[in-house]
């Protein structure tokens, strides 16, 4: 039996949140059966069907558990991995959006009396946005919410209002880095101290640094802090001080992750992340596969902390490529370029050929089109990916338009077609 399930107080509260949505969901009520959810055991748990994306774009007001009029937000996933659905919050689920937040900024450190920059979308249905906001409040810390993009509004506002923590996504810091070269901006000597990242890894399968946190500290003295969250979990993993994976709310989500075979995995082991959340109101979720593979750290962490913890997203499940007979997840081709201080841009676009066979075109900027640096980038496309991508190449200007969208929540660095 999983050391998870074993922690009979969390699985009491998974039972709840169980009893709760068949009670009010009309998909739960057509998803289990009554006679099962009456002798419920932590076997029979773990025999309970599973929940998914595919579930909730078909039957999503089916998952809504409160009257309409009890509804106090209404966000929507950010449709990276299919088509947006919609999660429905009442006020207590606020609340523990609040909570959640609260509790991960303080693992990293942050304080009452801390000033954040938020560089990401609070608006569009955004639930990240909205729920850092709420938890920057719950800290009794401050705020200035500037949104994403626009290097020249960032530095003007670090440079007067002296933030101490930024929230953004890591490969926008590149742009940042950029501009403050480019203006004279001594970046070191700002009072920013951390980041809390959003969207993007900042480590390896090994929990070590990848090529973007490096490039970042080539030239950055700041520490950064890995997030791994979803709309539909309400809830982030997010790494302490001893950067060894992101801590699990053991109040507000029940994990399991799973083998192919739908076993749990051991300690250190990689599989496909399944949340049930706990003490949700308006849209519960029971067994629901994020399609997310990582690693599980079940022993304790040398912050002290004994909360299970998880890796990087080593890749999701339905963002797979079968390119020339080899599987490519998108991480892999993200380190190639991460990894050259030469490209400030780039976006990958994954569709059919007329056989129904995935092609892979990478978009860079013209300037390094007949540059050395492309035979390296070949190279390394047959070395890491033993396949070579097709390459188009645009003005430096319009490929960030592509990739830093006014009306996207986060850097659109890859599409499927």
């Amino acid at each position: 039996m999983s050391e998870v399930i074993e922690n009979n107080t969390q699985f009491q509260q998974v039972l709840q949140t169980l009893d709760y949505a068949f009670a009010h969901a009309p998909f739960y009520q057509r998803h289990f059966s009554k006679t099962v959810l009456e002798n419920m055991t932590p076997e029979v748990f773990r025999m309970l069907p599973f929940t998914n994306k595919e579930d909730l774009s078909l039957n999503n007001r089916d998952f809504l558990c409160v009257p309409s009029n009890q509804i106090a937000e209404y966000v929507t996933t950010s449709g990276t991995s299919g088509k947006p659905v919609t999660i429905y919050l009442t006020k207590n689920d606020l609340l523990r959006l609040a909570k959640n937040e609260k509790e991960s900024f303080e693992l990293t450190g942050a304080k009452a009396g801390d000033l954040f920059q938020l560089m990401t979308t609070i608006d569009k249905q955004f639930m990240a946005g909205l729920a850092y906001y709420l938890g920057v409040q719950e800290l009794n810390a401050g705020i200035i919410r500037i949104g994403p993009g626009v290097p020249a509004l960032q530095w003007n506002s670090i440079l007067e209002n002296k933030p101490t923590i930024l929230i953004a996504v890591p490969s926008f810091l590149v742009n940042l880095i950029d501009y403050a070269k480019q203006n004279g901006i001594q970046m070191n000597e700002t009072s920013v101290r951390s980041v809390i990242c959003i969207g993007e890894p900042i480590r390896e399968d090994d929990l070590s640094e990848n090529v973007l946190a490096k490039r970042i500290h080539a030239d950055w003295n700041i520490e950064l802090f890995s997030t791994y969250a979803s709309t539909e979990m309400g809830a982030a993993f997010t790494e302490c001080t001893a950067h060894q994976g992101g801590h699990l709310n053991e109040n507000l989500i029940y994990l399991e992750v799973l083998d192919e075979a739908g076993n749990e995995v051991l300690h250190g082991e990689k599989g496909e992340i399944v949340i049930s959340t706990i003490g949700t109101e308006g849209t519960p979720l029971i067994r629901y596969k994020t399609g997310d593979v990582a690693r599980i750290y079940r022993e304790p962490c040398t912050c002290g902390r004994n909360s299970v913890r998880v890796g990087p997203i080593l890749g999701r499940k339905n963002q797979m490529i079968k390119f020339k007979g080899t599987t490519i997840f998108p991480p892999s081709i993200y380190e190639i370029f991460d990894s050259r201080s030469e490209i400030s841009c780039y976006k990958i676009e994954v569709s059919k050929d007329y056989l129904g066979h995935d092609t892979i075109t990478i978009l860079l900027e013209n300037r390094i089109e007949h540059s050395p640096v492309m035979n390296e980038i070949v190279e390394e496309c047959k070395a890491k990916l033993r396949v070579v991508p097709h390459f188009v190449f645009l003005e430096t200007d319009y490929l960030r338009s592509q990739v830093f969208k006014n009306h996207m929540r986060k850097p659109e660095k890859i599409v499927f077609k």
